[in-house]
């Protein structure tokens, strides 16, 4: 599948200090550079919407050994598949009524106990799963085979550089991935010319792990349709699904069937090199005329523009002993979702690494993924994938009609078809419902164009009549209440949960983005919007301390309350200030979090929003110790991927708010006039940055 090149040229603005940053020298301390086997720290190359993962043979040679460790995946944005339908379950049959006493049931697509509804909302969010499209590595060799391992991801390259042996015999192997077709290629050293294996799993449709079934040959195969000396077309064909690799290699080797989804292409020369393409279409882009010094130079040209026209954070000359660790996360955050979450639509959790949710993205997760490439200047990566909001457009407003609203309801668990996944949780949340507004405001204040507006105007709009019609009025109060929801703080219940503060603060400051958008457009104010605006609940407090709701006065006694994610915090640090909440309130709020918080039943993009808020409230030595706390959910591997637990052993939202977090420290926010505000001024964080954007 071709991908468009897109970089904005722009220039590099607000920088801290005068002196030019050496990027080749930053970059290049970075690099990760391995010398012995580790499950947990295999490398990626992608250009966002396709990325293949690594073994330490710079290829995929032990797939079942990485299976529990960051797997090696070859996945795409392109590659689904569902199971077959036997009992021909419909999505209606997903749905279940509520009451939030609005005068009215809502539908919600839910996860029902038992019978056909069981069944159907069961098959509904495992299917469609994303697909791993193959894995090729080195033929019948074991990890007790290999030795002297050195290997190097090139960060400025996007290359993968992998020297070993195997029974003693030197191999060498360069691994890259074009940034505008979904083709790996490998350039291969090897004098005892080792074959490799192309193989094929089929799909196990389970909730987390690789996606790969190695037992099930009878229910698919792999065809062969077309083949040269130096080239060969293989179909796919799973149940309903079909693609297609694209094979090219350019040195004399011999391809031959290993089974019925296996190939063997063995070499007969000393240095040779292969190309694959995945592809959909049979008609793919063709390889005839392309070599694989044409994707190493292809590869080198497009992060090299990513790393020397973007944003970028320098704490070379930071005295902090932490500073180094967190340099080194930075670079590789950025290129993981460059590489991982550029794609043509939102990504999930896990990237394209292995599936996590059956491979589904999340929508509440984008803001955490994407908002980072517009602070960075990179915003037409993020562009790519926000356009798939036009497509999802009809599903969300289905979503709001069946249950009495105007506009646009987003939905949480989804897949490129936009098909709402059902779930006991997911169905109530709406932090992801301004998330539209903001990502778009991001993208135009990196670059400010007409184009933009019209693009996302209508969108918005929608968005924000649903959010302004969801807000309950209660006459009684006077004010505009949000009820019938799980908030972000996801522990708490939808049938007694009223006011969360993170999702009033959100409102709001998504209700006005979406005015100013309207006023960008020539429109006037809608006069209902701002009533809700000026209406709006004020956040609940408690004992000087803001609670988790209106409706849960024993936050602070509750490990209920004190678990998970400290979405009170993201009113004021993801988000700008605001009249719905007192500065003196939330700072309280954030050192009671900080001292007595149950660190150890958190996310990844916990630390971050911990961060952002301290950063907000001028304590940067509580923001530094938020993101770099020791805490095994604030793991970063040796490959830069966030780990979690044995079940999520990377989660990219974690990487993302990272990045969105050092934006906040490094160039602050709008009106703010303290530089790098997010960093002690005790002489040991001198921290020089080029080209990162402040947050609203």
């Amino acid at each position: 599948m071709k991908r468009l090149l897109l970089f904005a040229l722009l220039p590099l603005i607000g920088c801290s200090a005068p002196s030019k940053i050496d990027r080749t020298a930053l970059l290049e301390r970075n690099n990760p550079h391995l010398t012995a086997l580790d499950t947990l720290a295999s490398l990626t190359v992608g250009n966002g919407g396709f990325a293949t993962t690594v073994d330490v043979t710079g290829l995929q040679t032990f797939p079942e050994l990485y299976s529990h460790g960051v797997p090696l995946g070859t996945q795409s944005d392109w590659g689904w598949h569902s199971f077959a339908n036997p009992e021909q379950y419909r999505h209606e049959e997903t749905l279940r009524d509520y009451d939030f006493g609005r005068g009215r049931t809502e539908p919600y697509a839910t996860q029902p106990k038992e019978g056909r509804g069981k069944g159907a909302a069961d098959w509904y969010r495992a299917n469609p799963h994303r697909l791993h499209l193959g894995t090729i590595g080195f033929a019948e060799v074991t990890p007790e085979q290999i030795a002297s391992i050195d290997q190097q991801l090139a960060l400025q390259e996007g290359v993968i550089y992998s020297s070993f042996t195997i029974d003693a015999a030197p191999v060498r192997v360069e691994t890259c991935a074009s940034p505008t077709l979904d083709c790996l290629a490998a350039r291969i050293e090897d004098a005892a010319h080792h074959p490799l294996v192309i193989r094929f799993p089929y799909p196990t449709g389970a909730h987390s792990d690789d996606g790969c079934d190695w037992l099930s040959d009878e229910k698919h195969h792999t065809e062969l349709i077309a083949s040269s000396a130096t080239s060969a077309t293989l179909r796919r064909t799973l149940d309903e699904t079909t693609y297609y690799l694209h094979l090219k290699w350019e040195g004399e080797a011999s391809l031959t069937s290993e089974g019925p989804n296996s190939l063997r292409l063995t070499p007969t020369t000393d240095q040779w090199s292969i190309l694959a393409l995945y592809s959909p279409d049979q008609e793919a882009e063709p390889l005839a005329t392309t070599t694989f010094a044409d994707v190493a130079t292809a590869s080198r040209s497009f992060w090299h523009r990513f790393w020397y026209e973007g944003g970028i954070v320098d704490f070379g000359r930071c005295t902090d002993p932490r500073a180094a660790e967190l340099e080194r996360r930075v670079l590789l955050s950025q290129y993981l979702l460059a590489a991982q979450c550029a794609g043509d639509t939102p990504p999930q959790e896990t990237g394209l690494t292995y599936n996590s949710w059956f491979g589904k993205f999340h929508l509440e997760m984008i803001l955490w993924h994407q908002a980072q490439f517009a602070l960075y200047g990179h915003e037409e990566l993020l562009e790519r994938s926000l356009a798939w909001y036009q497509t999802a457009a009809p599903i969300a407003r289905q979503i709001a009609q069946r249950q009495g609203y105007q506009g646009l309801r987003w939905m949480k668990m989804t897949d490129p078809s936009a098909m709402e996944a059902p779930s006991k949780t997911g169905s109530f949340l709406i932090w992801q419902q301004p998330h539209l507004i903001y990502l778009a405001e991001l993208c135009y204040r990196a670059n400010p164009r007409e184009e933009l507006l019209q693009q996302y105007g209508n969108l918005i709009d929608q968005t924000a009549t649903f959010m302004a019609d969801f807000a309950d009025y209660n006459a009684e109060a006077d004010r505009y209440e949000l009820r019938g929801i799980i908030p972000a703080q996801e522990t708490l219940r939808a049938a007694e949960t009223i006011n969360p503060p993170f999702e009033l603060a959100y409102w709001r400051f998504g209700l006005e983005l979406a005015q100013q958008w309207r006023e960008r457009l020539g429109q006037e104010r809608n006069k209902a919007w701002d009533e809700v605006i000026a209406k709006l609940s004020p956040l609940a407090a408690k004992d000087g301390l803001y609670l988790a709701a209106e409706t849960a006065p024993q936050t602070y006694e509750d490990i209920r309350f004190t678990s998970d994610h400290m979405a009170v915090l993201g009113a004021y640090g993801i988000l700008p200030d605001s009249p719905l909440f007192e500065a003196e309130t939330m700072h309280n709020t954030l050192n009671w979090v900080c001292e007595n918080w149950n660190w150890n039943k958190t996310w990844g993009w916990d630390y971050p929003t911990t961060a952002m808020c301290a950063v907000r409230l001028g304590e940067p030595e509580k923001a530094l110790d938020a993101i770099l706390m020791q805490k095994r959910t604030n793991t970063y591997l040796p490959n830069g991927h966030n780990y979690q637990d044995a079940r999520l052993r990377c989660y990219l939202p974690g990487n993302g708010g990272l990045l969105m977090t050092v934006a906040l420290m490094c160039a602050g926010w709008d009106g703010c006039t303290v530089e790098n505000p997010g960093f002690p001024k005790d002489g040991t964080w001198e921290v020089r940055w080029e080209g990162i954007k402040p947050l609203p």
